[in-house]
């Protein structure tokens, strides 16, 4: 016996979400019918707020409403230090230190040829035109994962940006190797930060 078309197709559309099986889709479908109609439409609202409110900001490619974002808004911050990263949830997770106050940069990924997944698909030109135009920037700090990738792209960015003699390092390897920044405790971020080594 199969379900109703809607609850069918809430479950197919559970299941495109990262990490959600059949079973878990399922559960969470007959969850949502369980819920009362504001909270649905409440629920809805948001879905769809979020994917036509937000959009990557022009300077860094972190997430905003608002463009340039808050951050690269924000001139009390240190704007000779930019950090790069994944993706913009690493943002969020670093900055939550509240001991990093420099600048980001969001590449998107990173270099990945079993991928297909090249420079030209990464947010790398512009910063490297970011740098071209802001004299002041000093030091770029690579933090994207440590996985091969990762370190790929990171030995990838220093290539590119150690001929206009700006330092470029590399976060500590306080985090575990294979380890995605967004699952590590602030304590494990903040050492990583402090004993980042240079390129």
């Amino acid at each position: 016996m199969q379900y109703p078309q809607p609850i069918e197709k809430l479950i197919d559309s559970y299941m495109k979400l990262p990490g959600i099986g059949s079973k878990t889709a399922t559960r969470l479908a007959f969850y949502t019918i369980d819920m009362n109609k504001d909270d649905v439409a409440s629920f809805a609202a948001a879905l769809t707020a979020a994917k036509t409110q937000l959009h990557y900001c022009s300077i860094c490619g972190n997430i905003t409403d608002d463009d340039p974002c808050e951050i690269c808004q924000d001139k009390s911050r240190d704007q000779s230090t930019i950090l790069v990263v994944e993706q913009p949830k690493d943002v969020m997770s670093i900055d939550r230190t509240n001991d990093y106050h420099g600048l980001y940069h969001v590449l998107h990924g990173v270099l990945s040829p079993i991928e297909g997944k090249g420079p030209e698909d990464l947010n790398i030109e512009s910063l490297i035109k970011r740098l071209q135009d802001h004299p002041e920037v000093k030091e770029v700090i690579v933090a994207t994962n440590a996985t091969p990738e990762g370190e790929s792209t990171a030995q990838y960015l220093a290539r590119l940006i150690k001929p206009a003699k700006i330092k470029v390092t590399r976060l500590a390897h306080g985090l575990a190797v294979g380890s995605d920044i967004e699952y590590a405790d602030q304590m494990t971020l903040l050492k990583a930060v402090e004993g980042r080594t240079e390129l």
